[in-house]
């Protein structure tokens, strides 16, 4: 029985490390086609370019802090999940403050247009 319980943890800590990479994986092509697109947008001077680019930061971080939540599972020592739940903090502020600048981008491209 004991044998098959380690089997399974190691099977699990595998399937979590691949989840946790395709979801950070996600992440970065999320952000690289958001910069992408939003320098064409710039190029074009297209006014809604810093509200494109601040909710494709925004989705990118949350697949970011998706994998960093993930990756709690399989974390074993508590200095490990002091630094895990650090990186989780700091990225769940940046969403929040760029969630922030999103309202305030919005407010002000309908402030604008009226």
């Amino acid at each position: 029985m004991e044998a098959f319980i380690a089997m399974f943890n190691n099977y699990l800590h595998y399937f979590v490390e691949l989840c946790t990479t395709i979801m950070e994986l996600f992440g970065v092509m999320i952000l690289v086609y958001t910069a992408v697109k939003s320098f064409i947008g710039w190029v074009k001077k297209d006014e809604k370019v810093r509200l494109d680019l601040a909710q494709g930061i925004a989705l990118a971080l949350e697949f970011k802090l998706g994998g960093e939540v993930l990756r709690t599972v399989i974390v074993r020592e508590w200095a490990e999940l002091g630094i895990l739940g650090a990186i989780i903090l700091l990225r769940g502020v940046l969403t929040f403050l760029i969630h922030w600048e999103i309202k305030n981008e919005k407010k002000e491209i309908e402030g604008n247009k009226a």
